[in-house]
């Protein structure tokens, strides 16, 4: 479903963007500085640095060389009320001219020396700067509302026009704050003060904003803000059918004035709006930009990743395919006008939004060049683009998918399935639920997990949610979906090798059990979601075959999977089958992958699902064969995307870690 149609209301107009402003950080950010400009490393999104100082040769010296908390000591030091920070430390920070920057587990901004890791500035939740522990308050920062402000955001966006360096950070979940690189003060020609309220600028009536997940993009002197707004659809809250659309703003670099606002579900004579049947385009809300984006200065345009609309797992309320909704949209940077979409999923009714950054790659198809787009999945297909105009490289065909009957429900005859350069379907994890797919270590797992699945309904992918006690839930604890909610790929996302395009895919093995149950009093929805459950397999073991984490290596210049290799043990040491000697099972963390000259750096993470998984191995894979060169085990959890930069001679790798009860920080490592 590609469409070259424009039409979007923009708030105002640009009236001239500034030489300057046109200026800004490109579409890879100066690599051979050993700086790491961007979340991603650069708006391509590629992850990937030249840097070849750690190389196989070399790696088993990495040591640490300095370490952090999420929130520096000198912010929390003599104050009170202050909270510790996340355990789940999502934070990648960047690295600009000797000074690594991250947002704070409270809501601020730190600037570190990158040498030493030392804080050289900080700013408190609400932007205010503070570049010595003297000027600490004794109090926290408090927002309006009288509670702790803030809470971490994944990264921060860097902006120059060569003389002006400036750090563009959300704050208090609703402020988006332009900062001095150098001191961290509020540049005061942007918005009020230095920021900019993301209340305001809105439509239907929108009092509260929630936007701390990804982080923006800056093209053209345009900063890209998406948002996250929360989607109440499950069975232990009342849920409302009329939520706040996720719409997208552009707002401009130098002054904080917003340009124009995108509808991610579209409104009045719109394109898109015939995909909302019964006008509840007027109601439905979400199909957020909450994961990270990618831009190409070169080409002007801004990709966006979409989200479900409201709600994930019950779609009667809004019948239709629901443009643009799981889709990925480009848009023209400076006017915010729609040049091209592909909705990737009709009709959502599985929580498979897009959660990660587009991929954008220079490919080679049979001496065909081509501008692309990669973009990986929660249901583990990837999907390679022609990023100039949303063309498939490959085809993408509409396939008949199984048909629900979940009383008012609207189906989807067909769901859009890409295919590789051979026409099989371009996955690098398990789709769909088969019994060819269960546990099959010995026979008497292999027969205790076939009398576990006859308790679920289950099918292809796609297959529909049921209501148990009707239907297809007739005897059924519900429905078994593979991948789950959280993938396939998840948020941490894919990096690309640009030199031979090889892309670095992480995939987490973790099905998902759903049913559909009337939501509690008070609420206007018809059906919800009963919460999230890990559809355990026999003895505590998981139901399906391993992997249960992977690294997979896709060749995008000829379309195909290179390699695929698990990554960590997995249960593999598990009483029911330790003395099989089995290799490597996989760890199911969600985690993300870092690629330099010749190796690509991966943790275990901190996983949600099944609940306990994850570990605290930190390893480096040979890029060209998968093979495991070096590991290490830190005190936490990998559960941010690593990062690497060279200042003074010496390469770092700094990676983001939590655990339980071991509050978020970052570990750089060094060679000794």
């Amino acid at each position: 479903m590609c469409n070259m149609l424009s039409s979007r209301t923009t708030l105002g107009f640009i009236s001239r963007v500034s030489l300057l402003a046109l200026a800004a950080t490109p579409l890879r950010s100066a690599p051979a500085t050993g700086e790491w400009r961007a979340y991603n490393g650069d708006y391509a999104s590629t992850r990937y640095s030249p840097l070849d100082q750690v190389n196989k040769d070399t790696v088993k010296n990495l040591k640490v060389a300095w370490r952090q908390s999420l929130t520096p000591d000198v912010i929390s030091e003599g104050r009170t009320g202050v909270p510790r920070p996340s355990n789940n430390n999502e934070t990648t920070p960047l690295m600009v001219g000797g000074l690594v920057y991250f947002s704070t587990g409270i809501g601020g901004v730190a600037a570190l020396n990158a040498a030493t890791g030392k804080v050289v500035w900080h700013v408190d939740s609400l932007g205010a700067s503070q570049a010595s522990k003297a000027a600490a308050p004794d109090e926290p920062t408090r927002g309006d509302d009288g509670d702790l402000a803030g809470g971490a955001t994944r990264g921060l966006s860097y902006w120059t026009d060569g003389r002006d360096e400036r750090i563009i950070a959300l704050l208090s979940s609703r402020y988006l704050v332009a900062l001095s690189a150098k001191t961290g003060e509020r540049v005061r020609g942007f918005g009020k003060d230095g920021a900019v309220d993301l209340r305001e600028g809105q439509e239907r009536g929108i009092t509260t904003f929630s936007w701390r997940t990804g982080p923006t993009v800056i093209v053209r002197g345009v900063i890209i803000v998406g948002s996250n707004v929360d989607d109440i659809n499950n069975a232990a809250v009342v849920s409302k059918r009329t939520m706040p659309p996720g719409d997208v703003r552009g707002i401009d670099v130098k002054t904080g004035k917003q340009l124009w606002l995108w509808h991610a579900i579209p409104r009045g004579g719109e394109a898109g709006i015939e995909t909302w049947e019964k006008d509840s385009w007027a109601y439905t809300g979400n199909a957020n930009v909450w994961g990270a984006m990618s831009g190409d200065e070169e080409l002007g345009y801004v990709y966006l990743p979409e989200t479900t609309p409201s709600n994930d797992w019950y779609g009667g309320q809004r019948p239709g395919a629901n443009l643009f909704a799981e889709s990925i949209v480009a848009l023209d940077a400076r006017t915010g006008k729609r040049v091209w979409h592909f909705q990737g999923v009709h009709h959502g009714l599985w929580d498979y939004d897009f959660p990660c950054a587009p991929i954008l790659a220079d490919i080679t198809v049979q001496g065909r060049k081509i501008k692309a787009i990669a973009q990986p999945s929660k249901q583990a297909f990837l999907y390679v683009l022609d990023r100039t105009n949303g063309k498939p490289v490959w085809p993408i065909e509409e396939r008949p998918v199984p048909k629900g009957d979940v009383p008012g429900e609207w189906y989807s005859p067909t769901q859009p399935v890409p295919l590789d350069s051979h026409g099989k379907p371009f996955a690098y994890d398990i789709q769909g639920v088969n019994v060819d797919d269960l546990i099959d270590f010995t026979p008497e797992l292999r027969k205790d997990a076939l009398k576990i699945l006859e308790d679920y309904a289950y099918g292809p992918m796609f297959f529909p949610v049921v209501v148990p006690g009707q239907g297809r839930g007739a005897g059924k604890k519900g429905s078994i979906h593979m991948p789950g909610t959280y993938g396939g790929t998840n948020w941490p996302g894919a990096a690309l090798d640009p030199e031979t395009n090889t892309l670095f895919v992480p995939s987490s093995h973790t099905p998902v059990v759903a049913k559909l149950v009337p939501p509690p009093a008070g609420s206007d929805t018809i059906l919800v979601r009963q919460g999230y459950e890990w559809p355990a397999g026999p003895q505590g073991l998981p139901l399906f075959k391993p992997p249960y984490g992977r690294l997979v290596a896709i060749d995008l210049n000829k379309g195909e999977l290179k390699w695929t290799v698990a990554n960590g043990d997995g249960p593999r040491d598990h009483p029911a089958i330790k003395q099989l000697n089995l290799p490597p099972l996989g760890e199911p963390g969600r985690v993300g992958p870092l690629v330099t000259k010749s190796l690509v750096f991966m943790g275990e993470g901190l996983a949600q699902q099944p609940p306990g998984s994850g570990g605290k191995k930190f390893r480096a894979f040979d890029k060209v064969t998968g093979a495991v060169v070096w590991e290490m085990e830190l005190d936490a959890a990998a559960t941010g995307v690593p990062m690497t930069y060279s200042w003074q001679g010496k390469q770092y790798i700094v990676v983001p870690v939590g655990w339980q009860r071991h509050p978020g920080e970052f570990v750089a490592l060094s060679l000794e």
